[in-house]
């Protein structure tokens, strides 16, 4: 998927490549969705034509009603039975997302699926909040209402009424406009819901609470009896983190060096995560977006202007990310910003290719490869410090990617890395990568002064490279971003705002490695590969999974 058309690509733990819709939901309810949660028309026709292949339908015309119709009602009652919160037993209530705009005749099926599944439920179990903007024309200060209640009105020829409408504006709905669109649209007053804009988006829980947006639902889904359903929502800590959010002063800049730097939702995630360890360490966050190409020798003559705008704010930059991405366009500019900050001292974090071009600037740099390269960029380098992985698909590039959560075990524990993650034996984290650093190159790169710190289960392949000698210098193969939370930022991510603040020592103290604890993390393979971390202390060994021997 294009970053340019959808924004990132948001990667789950089972390994699904998502909308960053769903990114949203778990990070905002701290919750770990699979792919099943992310319906597509795609989906649902190619569900239809495997049961008509298999003659599951006996011959019989397979049409969009009641085929594709059935195939969408029936998606979703399965997966809402499948708990996402980590608790036993299925969901009290499951969010259906409907995208897209009423009328469109992408989404034509959904509605009328959705319409047939509020007339067979029946009412009160069946909530539709309908999303509609309400503009305000610049000139006279007005709030129009018309486009909200023509889309009602095509929501209802459609076979549906809505039971709540959520009203976006820049500002809160005037009292008359909102008994306005209850005439028109048959919505009671107070279930006229007004999202208007706020500092910032941990407000809106606060924003809806207050208008009692929950009541409003729990009132639909008949749930105000319900005493373990029908609470208060306890947002103390919500409206803390927001309000501190909104009081940060003291900038912490960071310079995002990446290929589709003109649309900001293609970083969703990276943004989010850096925000959250900003807060977390109450820091104002500044991000600097760098074109990587704007940094290039070539750009120097081409457009001398936008290449002096592009290292000004670089150079500017507390810290450097390089984030990860398809293609050679930029690369040349990412590895010139990985050399700026090994040789500056500058805190860097690399993600994804941005660890693959860290170790392809070591190698030209350090080890003087001047051809050193990836095979994605160059297929005849001579030296390959980055190769396609071999259990990859170079004819089929939908879902055939190393993908989802994967395991990194800690080589070395006295390492910023794995005192971050809490000195752990492993973390679990989430991929999305077709290609993976030389493992034949690995110990002349390690020779040179890298540190491969973490790799998989089989030790051959490398995920977290580091720098011992500099202040914060990380590259991951993996996507810490996608697990972070707000009060519970990613670790890396929180490393490096520490570090372009000045209080990475401070953090690494709180996570000291215990006295007698081994520096080294041994790794024995029999088959199946087990994980031992030595303590020499007391002659204890423990594998990695907390089973004793």
């Amino acid at each position: 998927m294009s970053p340019f058309e959808h924004g990132e690509v948001y990667v789950l733990d089972d390994g699904g490549e998502v909308d960053l819709d769903l990114g949203n939901y778990e990070r905002f309810l701290d919750i770990k969705l699979t792919r099943d949660n992310n319906i597509t028309t795609g989906k649902i026709y190619q569900a239809v034509i495997d049961k008509e292949r298999r003659g599951d339908y006996l011959g019989k015309t397979v049409q969009v009603v009641p085929h594709i119709t059935d195939a969408i009602q029936e998606w979703i009652e399965r997966v809402a039975m499948i708990p996402v919160d980590g608790q036993p037993g299925p969901a009290d209530v499951c969010v259906i997302e409907l995208g897209g705009t009423i009328g469109d005749i992408e989404s034509m099926p959904f509605t009328e699926a959705l319409g047939q599944f509020s007339y067979r439920v029946g009412a009160g179990n069946f909530c539709l909040i309908h999303v509609s903007l309400v503009p305000v024309l610049s000139a006279v200060g007005e709030q129009k209402s018309k486009p909200t209640q023509h889309s009602v009105r095509g929501l209802r020829s459609l076979g549906l009424t809505p039971n709540i409408l959520a009203c976006r504006s820049t500002l809160a709905l005037e009292e008359n406009v909102k008994q306005k669109l209850s005439q028109f649209c048959h919505v009671p007053a107070e279930n006229i819901i007004t999202l208007y804009d706020v500092p910032n988006i941990w407000h809106l829980p606060s924003l809806l609470r207050d208008q009692k947006a929950h009541g409003a639902i729990l009132g639909a889904l008949n749930l105000l009896g319900f005493v373990n359903v029908a609470r208060e929502p306890n947002l103390k800590e919500w409206t803390s983190r927001a309000e501190s959010c909104d009081m940060l002063l003291e900038p912490v800049r960071i310079a995002i060096v990446g290929k589709y730097t003109g649309l900001s939702d293609s970083y969703l995630s990276l943004l989010k995560a850096l925000l959250h360890a900003s807060v977390s360490l109450r820091k104002k966050l500044v991000v600097d977006w760098v074109p990587a190409s704007d940094i290039e020798d070539e750009t120097a003559k081409e457009n001398p202007d936008a290449y002096k705008a592009a290292w000004k704010l670089l150079q500017g930059a507390d810290g450097v990310l390089v984030p990860g991405g398809f293609g050679d366009r930029g690369v040349e500019g990412k590895i010139l910003a990985a050399k700026y900050a090994r040789e500056n001292r500058i805190p860097f974090l690399g993600i994804c290719l941005g660890m693959q071009i860290a170790v392809i600037e070591f190698a030209r740099s350090i080890l003087g490869l001047q051809d050193a390269n990836s095979t994605e960029f160059d297929p005849d380098t001579k030296n390959p410090c980055v190769i396609f992985m071999p259990e990859g698909s170079k004819t089929h590039f939908g879902g055939t990617m190393r993908l989802g959560s994967r395991r990194t075990y800690f080589q070395v524990m006295d390492c910023k890395s794995a005192k971050l993650y809490g000195n752990r034996g492993f973390v679990d984290e989430r991929h999305r990568h077709r290609y993976e650093v030389n493992p034949d190159m690995v110990s002349t790169l390690e020779d040179a002064g890298l540190s491969f710190t973490g790799k998989d289960e089989t030790g051959q392949r490398m995920e977290i490279v580091e720098l011992p000698n500099h202040p914060y210098y990380i590259g991951t193969q993996f996507h810490p971003e996608f697990k972070s939370r707000p009060g519970k930022p990613s670790a890396l991510f929180l490393g490096l705002i520490a570090a372009a603040c000045g209080q990475l020592d401070s953090l690494l103290h709180a996570h000291k490695i215990p006295n007698g604890m081994a520096k080294k993390v041994s790794l024995y393979q029999n088959g199946n590969a087990t994980k031992f971390a030595k303590i020499p202390a007391d002659g204890i060994y423990s594998n990695c999974n907390g089973v004793h021997a």
